[in-house]
């Protein structure tokens, strides 16, 4: 074997080293990348589920101030047994919703049944007058603000979700993982507009 024939051999291994080690690198950089691109993707979906846990608080706390709210309104309206009605179906189903977009339905029906339950109550002045009843409605509202407060915090991160997921590279990722779409929380249609009450 030659000296030329040894180097040959010789500079086509250190090509092969050489083309070896950019490959390993190429792929330690897309290793590199897909973890980091699927980490942010872990921390960004985690806040959209901590922001929708904070919804689901806010929806408990406005449900576990209903039965207070209808049995003191109960005294007073004894020919609203319909409103009364509608806001046990919307309550029950809150309580048996089990996504977020059922919970999201269901808040659509206790939103429509609450507004019935504030424009009966206007025509009973006894019962405006009433506390307990004053109240209540002061912690309902309270508990709404915070309510809304937190689906808008739960829509930024929704946003920011669904953006994220949908950009070059990271789509390659999500879709790799099974990152889908999240729902907005949306307000009802109509939601801008008060209940039409009858007292016939």
């Amino acid at each position: 074997m030659s000296a030329e024939m040894k180097k040959r051999g010789m500079s086509a291994g250190v090509i092969a080293l050489i083309v070896v080690v950019v490959l390993l690198a190429i792929l330690a950089a897309a290793a590199g990348a897909v973890i980091s691109t699927y980490n942010s993707l872990v921390s960004m979906e985690t806040a959209v589920d901590a922001a929708w846990a904070e919804v689901e608080n806010a929806m408990q706390r406005r449900m576990d101030l209903i039965p207070n709210l209808v049995a003191t309104a109960k005294g007073y309206m004894t020919h609203e047994e319909k409103v009364f009605t509608e806001i046990a179906d919307a309550r029950s189903r809150m309580l048996s919703a089990n996504t977020p977009a059922e919970m999201m339905e269901a808040n659509q029906f206790m939103d429509r049944a609450l507004a019935q339950l504030l424009a009966v109550s206007e025509a009973y002045p006894d019962l405006k007058a009433n506390t307990h009843f004053t109240a209540l409605m002061d912690e309902l509202s309270a508990s709404e603000n915070k309510l809304f407060q937190e689906r808008r915090r739960y829509n930024d991160a929704v946003a920011a979700w669904n953006v994220k997921i949908k950009q070059f590279p990271t789509v390659i990722v999500a879709s790799m993982f099974g990152k889908t779409e999240r729902p907005f929380f949306e307000a009802r249609p109509g939601a801008d507009e008060p209940p039409v009450v009858s007292f016939d």
